[in-house]
């Protein structure tokens, strides 16, 4: 007969361990709270914040947001639409595939920073408060309310494998994507005043941020994996877009020195990115290309009278640029490390320094020495001048229209160089020499020949930017070949595009030199001071996502061991190469 009256102890068997009870929480009300948070947001951009126009961009008007006002409308817009998908709300879910907390908490911040950026900046520059109407009241304490985020509980998951559209349906829907993006992009380039551009770049950092850890950048990544060659053709027709959307040659300059600065990036890429060569002195690849095309172009201050086609001149170009590299790479490339980097460095120092003395006294007389090569012709290539204005589809296109359109083939043609390089035996070759060299030779790589091959295509790759450039700007100074200025293209920006955007990627060096021309180009307004906001925003950067805005998913896995969604873009289409685990410790380590 059994004993009733023993207990779990007494009768050999552990007690059950009471389970602890959480706190009692309401995450359907604090996202219902949130909801209204960004709907009282939405509704104060319809109200005056002042009512003097000196401050710019008109916020006087009640009615319809302005200015400023519209990058507080999109943040409101946003939290509600995320926090509807915290909720569950059939339609929206798929918004937040990998959970919706960190995405608000992105959200919160940046909607509270550009709209109290806002508010404050009326304040600073009208004189106080005072200066302020309804509207700005309303605004300051409604962006309070959603950080009421911070106290929901974390519901990160792994993003679960969704029902796959129609094929037309995801082509659609990456269609509406990249034309999103273009339109975003389009409207950074184009801001007119500092205030706005700041502002946008808060929205636009924690709106990147929301969307990343939602999950929804890696699922229209997969879409865009299963559909590569539509995903190619709309980013380019989405590209292609831009200059007709411009009425001035404005910032269609500052979109052609984009370009320029990411197609040198990305072949830069191949150096650093995929082989692990620190080069320090990559501009003079790009000088190279420029200084070869300035001088058998036509111009009229070249030391040699010819003028050849441009795609002469840029094979030519092309083709200086890789001795160059051979030249450069052969005996030194045996070296590693820090001693490649210093001898990298004072490559690029040696070509600044000798097109700067060859102008007939301290040298031969070829470059004009600190002159330059001015003068050159804009480009001709079967009749079509890229200097005259051009009537396209009822459009007109102005000279840079044309420079750019042309830039984005180059770019296009870089583009497939690199993709085709990485996924073949050589690029294979280049990863494994960057992970262990010491292993890739005993495996039987040749780990110079590998490493002068890769930087003879990163030459290369300069080179033919460099003959682009030079008839874009018209002119060649020896001073737009320096290591580090506060203008890009140089040696320091374009390594930093490579590590911001994500080493070994395509995506990422586009992005990182995009990011890195546009915002010191925008930023001109602090002076003295735009260096010194442009390193400290690099610091933060590199301290909360050292492994680049598009990493990898090796270079994910090496910065985030014990964090199995850190963030990465790539994640859905890219193979986990994570080891598994061990049965006996119990544990593996990323990357090892």
């Amino acid at each position: 007969m059994t004993d009733l009256t023993k207990t779990p102890e007494a009768s050999g068997t552990p007690a059950a361990t009471p389970e602890k009870t959480a706190a009692p929480q309401a995450p359907g009300l604090l996202h219902w709270i949130i909801a209204a948070g960004g709907l009282a947001t939405i509704a104060s951009t319809f109200l005056a914040w002042t009512y003097t126009t000196e401050f710019p961009g008109d916020l006087t008007v009640t009615g319809y947001p302005g200015g400023l006002q519209v990058l507080t409308l999109v943040a409101g817009l946003l939290l509600v639409l995320f926090a509807l998908a915290g909720l569950g709300i059939k339609g929206l879910r798929w918004l937040a595939p990998a959970g919706s907390t960190k995405a608000l908490q992105f959200l919160a911040l940046g909607a509270l920073g550009t709209t109290w950026y806002t508010v404050i900046a009326i304040a600073v520059q009208l004189g106080g408060i005072a200066h302020w109407e309804p509207g700005a009241y309303v605004a300051f304490v409604a962006v309070l309310i959603p950080l009421a985020a911070f106290s929901l509980k974390d519901d990160s998951r792994k993003p679960t494998k969704p029902n796959e559209l129609p094929s037309w349906a995801e082509i659609l829907l990456l269609v509406v994507v990249f034309a999103l993006g273009m339109y975003a992009v389009t409207y950074g380039i184009s801001t007119e005043y500092p205030e706005l551009f700041i502002g946008y770049l808060l929205l636009a950092g924690c709106a990147a941020g929301a969307l990343n850890k939602s999950g929804l950048m890696g699922r229209i990544s997969a879409m865009a994996s299963r559909n590569k060659q539509v995903a190619a053709v709309a980013a380019f027709a989405a590209a292609a877009v831009f200059p007709f959307t411009q009425t001035t040659d404005t910032f269609t300059v500052i979109a052609v020195q984009i370009l320029i600065f990411a197609t040198v990036a990305l072949g830069l890429n191949v150096v650093v990115g995929l082989a692990g060569l620190l080069d320090l002195g990559y501009v003079a690849f790009l000088g190279v290309g420029a200084y070869t095309a300035a001088l058998v172009s036509g111009s009229t201050a070249s030391a040699f009278d010819i003028q050849l086609p441009f795609w002469v001149a840029m094979i030519i170009g092309a083709i200086a640029s890789l001795v160059f590299g051979v030249i450069i790479g052969a005996p030194t490339l045996r070296l590693h490390g820090d001693y490649l980097a210093i001898v990298t460095l004072g490559f690029g120092e040696i070509f600044r320094i000798t097109v700067n003395n060859m102008d007939g006294d301290n040298g031969p007389q070829i470059t004009n020495g600190p002159n330059g090569i001015p003068n050159i012709p804009s480009l001709n290539i079967f009749g079509y001048d890229f200097g005259e204005t051009h009537t396209i589809l009822g459009v007109e296109l102005g000279s840079y229209a044309n420079y750019y359109l042309l830039m984005l083939l180059v770019m296009v043609l870089v583009v497939l160089v690199f993709s085709r390089a990485q996924d073949s035996r050589i690029g294979r070759a280049w990863v494994a020499i960057r992970e262990d060299e010491t292993a890739a030779t005993a495996m039987g790589i040749n780990g110079f020949r590998v490493k002068l091959i890769a930087f003879a295509l990163g030459a290369t790759l300069a080179g033919v930017a460099g003959t682009v450039q030079a008839h874009f700007q018209g002119t060649v100074l020896p001073e737009m070949y320096v290591f580090a200025g506060p203008v890009a293209p140089n040696s320091a920006f374009l390594l930093a595009a490579v590590i911001l955007g994500g080493m070994g990627t395509i995506r990422g060096p586009l992005l990182g030199a995009a990011l890195l021309f546009l915002i010191p180009e925008k930023l001109a307004f602090l002076k003295d001071y735009q260096l010194l906001a442009f390193g400290l925003a690099l610091i933060l950067l590199m301290r909360f996502r050292p492994e680049g805005l598009i990493p990898n998913r090796r270079a994910q896995l090496e910065y985030h061991e014990h964090d199995d969604d850190a963030g990465n873009a790539d994640k859905l289409d890219v193979p986990d190469q994570r080891p598994p685990a061990d049965p006996i410790a119990g544990t593996s380590k990323a990357g090892a």
